[in-house]
């Protein structure tokens, strides 16, 4: 009886602690009385002047101080901000994890990494399967999105069902002609949806979404016009871009290559598993690009964000081993310009432009990219269908989930008594007297350093000040002629609390010397990009430094131009 009493008077708490008011590291959890789930994991890639941070999980605090409570781990999908951080949530909790067959094989390559593979405990779910955990009924539901085999989730609660649609858009016509399920939403809409907590990714964007196949006419146009190689670089995860790549090339006569090490994995996973098809005498060895006939080759490279030593950047400064483009190949951006990558972008583009490639980019008719994330009409589209009693948009910042909300608010149907705007770490409570911000749990960002989850750095000063007071600070100096492109004099090296002048002398001679040989073996485009040079004198410094003293120093090359 006390039981029964307890149960009645427990409330639903929704907890989000990471990816509201921000875009990746989207992590929520429900708690309904003794019992937790947590739905995604997923980390951020760190700002520019996170200077060492590899990448941004959110702080566990919540889910460490209730492990008894916390039943499983659910995910939606596979992308990065939403499983990135699932090895440092199980290195921490020993809980099983619920996902889709590619979702999951995503993470088992994270978790393979880290050597967790053996210890954790994963467990394969398709599109319709319940699973019960505590208290909670989860169903998983078949949704559209830029990957493979993503889903929502719609949880039965003892007051209610909560629908967690995941990242979505609504693609009438997808490339593995798996639909939305329209009909799973509409029939929880009409048995009654207590909460709707949905993608904004896209909320500020009028109308429709576009299909994945709008892209194919345009690649077609691509292939048909181009007469000699064609370069495309595309997420990795974007399996169903990289199979029209794969058919287009084969109705043309061209072979294709993959380049860089997520391409590789990631397509070999989904090949593995039945869900990339590739036709028969098509796949092309990397070492065997140059050799092929120009007009006979298709290239699909990572590294979409002009990150500075991804193959796609390495092929825009000519120092890939594998390709060299030369004038009259054509080379395509087939992806998302991540605000905040601009610059990055752009410079990698600008390479390709000296090489007088035919490149094409950016926004066109037909597109030669579209979101994987649902525009206004189809959000509306899902808030009609599910009709809930409370809605609360997450992913996204915040000026996107208030326009979410927005929507919500103006489409005045029937059952609708409250939208909630909500940050990370602000709290939802659901009882049978309503809903209501509830108390702040504890929420941070903490940085991952080296990819280890040894690790962990709670604050980026902290992170800061104990780098420098145990391994010191090393500057190299190096004034680069603007006409040249060569260094004016040997690189000058001055160190802080890293080691005396007198004991360093002979070291810091051969780390000059480090730093001018990567001058010298880099081309003169390369020496005309900061960023590029940056990275390879970080990283062949960082090299020599700790293989002579067993120490890293933190390391900030500056360039000077005269």
């Amino acid at each position: 009886m006390l039981r029964f009493r307890f149960m009645a008077e427990a409330k639903l708490q929704v907890i989000p602690l990471g990816g509201l008011g921000e875009f990746g590291m989207n992590c929520l959890a429900l708690r309904y009385g003794d019992d937790i789930i947590v739905i995604d994991a997923g980390m951020m890639f760190p700002d520019a002047e996170l200077m060492g941070v590899d990448s941004v999980i959110p702080e566990f605090t919540y889910l460490t101080d209730n492990r008894e409570h916390v039943r499983a781990l659910i995910l939606t999908h596979g992308h990065e901000d939403h499983i990135g951080a699932v090895p440092f949530l199980l290195s921490e909790l020993d809980i099983p994890v619920y996902g889709t067959a590619f979702t999951l094989a995503l993470v088992e390559r994270r978790l393979d990494e880290h050597e967790m593979l053996e210890n954790v405990n994963l467990n394969v779910v398709e599109c319709g399967q319940k699973v019960e955990l505590g208290c909670f009924t989860v169903e998983f539901i078949q949704v559209t999105h830029s990957i493979l085999q993503a889903a929502a989730v719609a949880i039965t609660t003892p007051i209610g069902v909560v629908m967690h649609t995941g990242d979505f858009k609504v693609d009438p016509t997808p490339t593995d002609n798996l639909l939305f399920d329209l009909h799973t939403f509409a029939d929880y809409g009409k048995r009654g949806v207590l909460l709707l907590l949905s993608d904004s990714t896209n909320a500020d964007r009028p109308g429709y979404t576009e299909s994945e196949r709008a892209v194919y006419p345009r690649l077609d146009e691509i292939f048909t016009r181009a007469d000699n190689r064609i370069v495309v670089s595309c997420f990795s995860s974007s399996i169903h871009r990289i199979q029209q790549l794969l058919d287009l090339a084969k109705v043309h006569g061209r072979k294709v290559a993959f380049l860089g090490r997520s391409m590789s994995e990631v397509t070999e996973i989904a090949h593995n598993l039945g869900l990339l098809h590739i036709p028969d005498d098509t796949l092309l060895r990397p070492q065997d690009i140059q050799s092929m006939r120009r007009d006979r080759v298709c290239v699909i490279v990572s590294g979409t964000q002009g990150e500075p030593m991804s193959a796609f950047s390495r092929v825009a400064v000519d120092n890939h081993k594998n390709l060299s483009v030369e004038s009259g190949d054509t080379v395509v951006l087939s992806s998302r310009i991540i605000p905040g990558n601009e610059k990055a972008i752009f410079r990698t583009l600008n390479h390709f432009a000296r090489r007088n490639v035919n490149l094409i980019y950016g926004s066109m008719n037909p597109p030669v990219h579209v979101s994987g994330h649902a525009s206004a009409e189809e959000l509306k589209l899902v808030l009609n269908l599910v009709r809930p009693k409370y809605f609360m948009p997450i992913h996204g910042e915040y000026r996107q989930m208030a326009t979410h909300a927005k929507h919500a608010q103006h489409m005045h149907y029937s059952g609708l008594e409250q939208t909630f705007v909500l940050e990370t770490g602000e709290t939802l409570e659901i009882d049978k007297r309503g809903a209501r911000k509830g108390e702040q749990v504890p929420v941070g960002r903490v940085c991952i350093d080296s990819g280890t989850i040894d690790e962990f750095v709670d604050d980026i000063v902290i992170r800061d000040r104990r780098h420098l007071a145990e391994d010191g600070f090393v500057l190299p100096i190096i004034a680069i002629n603007k006409h040249s492109g060569l260094p004016e004099t040997l690189p000058e090296i001055v160190t802080r609390g890293f080691i005396s002048d007198e004991d360093g002398s002979t070291l810091m001679q051969n780390a000059r010397q480090v730093v001018a040989k990567t001058l010298e073996s880099s081309s003169a485009e390369e020496r005309g990009d900061w960023g590029v040079m940056q990275e390879k004198i970080r990283a062949d410094l960082k090299r020599f430094l700790t293989k002579a003293t067993s120490r890293r120093p933190l390391i900030m090359p500056v360039i000077l131009e005269v």
